[in-house]
């Protein structure tokens, strides 16, 4: 299976109906099963997995999880009715989703109030653990669901950070881009180097578009 295009006209994309996702507020009790907030990024320490190993002779101790962690800038940024990310960590370049329909999206100017990303695509790293961590201590939004390839509309909660803490999620959890709720907004981005990916087109797969909640007055 080819790894999905990342950018691409949102017209390119079908109309679906929407699954609306259930919007929490991130605190030490609700992320604790997908990870954990940060109030020091600088002293935490990234989850890097061991490689498993290929037959039945075990991978040596001390080997198989020397690859590290890598760090860059994530930037979040709304352009009409369109949410793009870019990762220096990874070099990567996203569409993340649309606040509107995405045939009738605009990339110039809001056609729809932004109260909403929809979302196609989730994804998760097996290799390490991530961290975001807000530089502009604005609040932001990350869709994230628990570890298993069965992942299904039903299981993907998106948390409200408020912006004073960072996020860090396991190994193994399916995400997405960070969602700020202003225009843009920039993080520091925390990842195993090795950046194995597992991809999901929700679009394709399920038939509909992830709705993730930008107004605060959406918390459950």
């Amino acid at each position: 299976m080819n790894a999905p295009e990342y950018i691409f006209e949102a017209s390119e994309k079908p109309s679906l109906p929407w699954h609306e996702v259930p919007l929490i507020r991130a605190t030490d009790h609700s992320v604790k099963e997908y990870g954990c907030l940060v109030d020091d990024p600088d002293t935490f320490e990234i989850e890097i997995v061991r490689r498993p190993a290929p037959d039945w002779r075990p991978i040596d101790e001390g080997t198989g999880d020397e690859g590290g962690f890598v760090e860059g800038i994530f930037h979040g940024y709304w352009k009409g009715d369109v949410l793009y990310g870019a990762n220096e960590a990874v070099n990567g370049n996203y569409v993340l989703g649309w606040s509107a329909d995405p045939q009738h999206a605009s990339a110039v100017e809001p056609t729809v109030p932004r109260d909403q990303v929809l979302l196609w695509h989730m994804n998760y790293h097996p290799d390490g653990g991530q961290l975001f961590h807000p530089l502009d201590n604005k609040p932001f939004i990350v869709p994230v669901a628990l570890p298993g390839d069965d992942l299904s509309p039903e299981k993907v909660v998106a948390f409200w950070c408020d912006g004073s803490r960072s996020l860090y999620i396991h190994p193994n959890i399916w995400h997405e881009g960070i969602f700020p709720v202003e225009d843009n907004q920039r993080f520091l981005d925390r990842q195993g180097k090795v950046h194995a990916r597992v991809s999901c087109d929700v679009g394709k797969e399920f038939g509909v578009y992830l709705s993730c909640p930008l107004n605060a007055n959406k918390i459950q």
